[in-house]
């Protein structure tokens, strides 16, 4: 008979995937040290039987991680999701990615080898297949775009991420820089590079869009002003039904040029008009470090 999540109420389960070199060794570490039960590279055979282990065992927190080097294992990922909602498990699911230029670069700095590395394929290639074999949990998972990201910065992001409850949906402002490309992370995307730069400003160039200066400015721009409003109105519109689709995080990527001036002003601007009536995080990628 399996034991089930009423059996145990205050368990837990985060349920990493993503692609080889996309930092999950880092995320899994964060869990570690918050006081969960890890386990990595899991084989998805054991699935149910690990998680009748852990419940009844008690344990409070768990976090596994599952991804390629399981083999064709990981494809029956939704399976193994369906599996814990039709038990009732608490769980969140989240997807580690990095642009295919940044694992390259990763893999030639350790020099690693890419799990799927079989003596016949390029780096290329095996990403290319890491990608197909984990297509099906990345639809399903949240996902954090690690390519800019510190080793440092994606501890905070995890840390955000586990303390966020595991239901409902969390609304996720991000700032960017286009030059830097666009985070695969973002479900919505919208661009603030047609207002007035604060960075041809001698002295507003050095500062941020979470410096009073720089939000003073912006402040009296009434182009700022309308856009702003514009997208504050589209996600207060579209943000129901996308908790009527049961997702857990919603991400709205606001990008300007660099992703320190205006993209980094509209993000709190925007978090702060939606504090009041969602569970609302922040992340600003031009600067973290």
């Amino acid at each position: 008979m399996k034991t089930t999540a009423s059996d145990c109420p205050g368990t837990e389960l985060v349920l990493i995937t993503g692609l080889s070199g996309s930092g999950k060794s880092v995320a899994l570490a964060v869990l570690e040290d918050a006081g969960y039960y890890c386990v990595d590279n899991f084989p998805g055979v054991m699935f149910d039987a690990l998680i009748d282990t852990v419940v009844a065992a008690g344990h409070q927190r768990v976090a596994l991680t599952m991804d390629a080097r399981s083999g064709r294992d990981i494809t029956d990922f939704a399976a193994h999701v369906a599996s814990l909602r039709a038990r009732g498990v608490r769980f969140k699911m989240l997807y580690l990615d990095a642009r295919d230029d940044t694992l390259i670069k990763r893999f030639s700095e350790t020099r690693r080898r890419h799990p799927l590395s079989d003596g016949r394929q390029t780096l290329n290639e095996c990403i290319a297949c890491d990608r197909d074999l984990l297509s099906g949990a990345a639809e399903i998972a949240d996902h954090i775009d690690t390519s800019d990201l510190s080793a440092n910065a994606l501890r905070t992001w995890m840390k955000e991420f586990v303390a966020a409850p595991p239901d409902g949906l969390m609304l996720l402002f991000e700032s960017f820089g286009f030059k830097y490309g666009i985070p695969l992370d973002a479900d919505l995307v919208f661009d603030v590079r047609s207002l007035p730069n604060p960075h041809y400003d001698p002295v507003l160039r050095p500062l941020t869009g979470v410096d009073a200066a720089v939000i003073a400015f912006l402040d009296a721009q009434p182009e700022a002003q309308s856009l702003l409003e514009d997208i504050r109105k589209f996600v207060a519109t579209w943000l129901p039904s996308y908790m009527r689709d049961n997702r857990s995080y919603l991400t709205v990527a606001i990008g300007c040029t660099g992703g320190r001036h205006r993209s980094v002003y509209f993000v709190e601007a925007l978090a702060k008009s939606f504090r009041d009536s969602a569970q609302v995080l922040t992340r600003h990628r031009g600067l973290s470090s």
